[in-house]
């Protein structure tokens, strides 16, 4: 029937809508084309992304004991690194002193003249060895043929006096002359002996000798300046033909025999000098380094007003002739001694007010490990120095004697130092 038939058409219809359509194999390279380019900008952009991005910092290390070094054991052998312990010694303590070399003062003479003259001759040069009474320069002036004459015109006069006293003593037994002339006889007598005494004594400061003028009666028309001490010339400040007063100083001359320290100790180390200390001191600006000996004989008792301090003097031991007066001396005066720890000089590495000292702590690796450790250093005493620990360490602790410096240097690499 044609309903049915209709009917048929339209199912037919429906069931060919509903059937899939068959799929085409010939786009599955097209697909995997596209697969892999978008694989591939998905990694390059990752991979741009990454390159973009700021790198992150990596974790930092633990930091190392910048006390610390480790060396290995051809390079311990290298440097002669020696170990030991702390030693205990007397040492002593110390109080620093400048002075100078000195000479008592009766070992310097500064040569005057008693009465202003003309220098007529200088008969000395300075640094020449003069012995004691050695004339060392000749001075003239027309006082000093007064004063001579003066005395023997004295001499004269009281010779005449003591020949009117006798004359009058002798009338005044007789009963014939008078009192008074006896007593006027005795005063003049008297005062003109006391001029003669008086002239004598002036011409004996001259150096006119009194016994060959009475002798001869030969007026000199020069004095000579003589050296009252042995010793060597340190000035001469005059030349023939000049004036010179009584105030002018002509010729030093110093006697060396007696050399002896004159120290200079501030205010607060005075307490601890005593008569009979060591002094061990050095020749500043001398050209060697040799550590001279000397011992307190003298403290002073009064403080210089300026500087505030007080003189030390100390003798030579043993005495020297091989210094001068008025050299300049850096001491040390050893003024007590205790029992302290005590390292070698070359097992501390000077830092300033600070010192270092190594010691050994342990081993990694087959390398001994050193620790840097501080310390306060004492004066160096007959090359070892005494040293306070500023952290505890036992006496028995072993420690670097020998090889600091390789140590120090090693160290210093490490840190970036020098």
């Amino acid at each position: 029937m044609r309903p049915h038939a209709s009917a048929g058409r339209r199912s037919s219809s429906y069931v060919s809508d509903q059937t899939p359509m068959p799929f085409n194999f010939k786009f599955y390279p097209v697909l995997g084309a596209l697969a892999l380019l978008t694989a591939c900008g998905s990694k390059a952009g990752d991979a741009a992304k990454t390159a973009d991005a700021p790198a992150q910092p990596a974790a930092p290390a633990a930091p190392a004991n910048p006390d610390q070094i480790s060396v290995s054991p051809a390079q311990e052998k290298a440097a002669g690194i020696t170990f030991g312990t702390f030693e205990r010694q007397n040492m002593t303590t110390e109080v620093q002193a400048n002075g100078s070399v000195e000479v008592p003062p009766q070992n310097r003479v500064s040569i005057t003249a008693v009465l202003g003259g003309y220098v007529q001759s200088v008969a000395v040069l300075p640094g020449e060895r003069v012995r004691a009474g050695a004339t060392v320069a000749t001075l003239r002036s027309p006082e000093y043929l007064t004063m001579q004459q003066n005395y023997l015109q004295s001499k004269a006069k009281v010779r005449f006096l003591a020949e009117d006293l006798e004359r009058q003593r002798i009338l005044d037994v007789e009963d014939v002359g008078a009192k008074r002339k006896l007593q006027m006889a005795r005063a003049d007598y008297a005062t003109e002996q006391a001029t003669l005494r008086a002239t004598a004594a002036q011409l004996r400061l001259l150096g006119i000798s009194v016994a060959r003028l009475d002798a001869t009666g030969q007026i000199v028309q020069s004095v000579p300046l003589v050296s009252p001490i042995a010793g060597y010339v340190k000035a001469v400040n005059i030349n023939p033909g000049q004036y010179v007063g009584p105030q002018d100083v002509l010729v030093e001359v110093l006697n060396r025999d007696d050399l002896h320290l004159e120290l200079k100790v501030f205010e607060k180390d005075v307490a601890q000098v005593k008569v009979g200390q060591k002094i061990l001191f050095k020749v500043q600006n001398a050209g060697r380094d040799e550590e001279l000996t000397a011992r307190v004989f003298l403290v002073g008792k009064a403080f210089d007003d300026n500087a505030r301090t007080v003189r030390v003097h100390a003798h030579l031991e043993p005495e020297r002739t091989d210094l001068l007066p008025g050299q300049f001396v850096a001491a040390r005066i050893q003024t007590a001694g205790a029992r302290v720890r005590t390292l070698p000089e070359e097992a501390l590495i000077q830092a300033g007010e600070l010192s270092y000292i190594f010691r050994a702590v342990g081993q990694d690796s087959g390398r001994t490990v050193f620790r840097r450790v501080k310390v306060r250093a004492g004066a160096p005493q007959h090359g070892d120095v005494a040293v306070a620990v500023l952290d505890p360490l036992s006496d028995t602790t072993r420690l670097v004697r020998k090889g600091a410096y390789f140590l120090d240097a090693e160290l210093r690499k490490g840190e970036g130092g020098d």
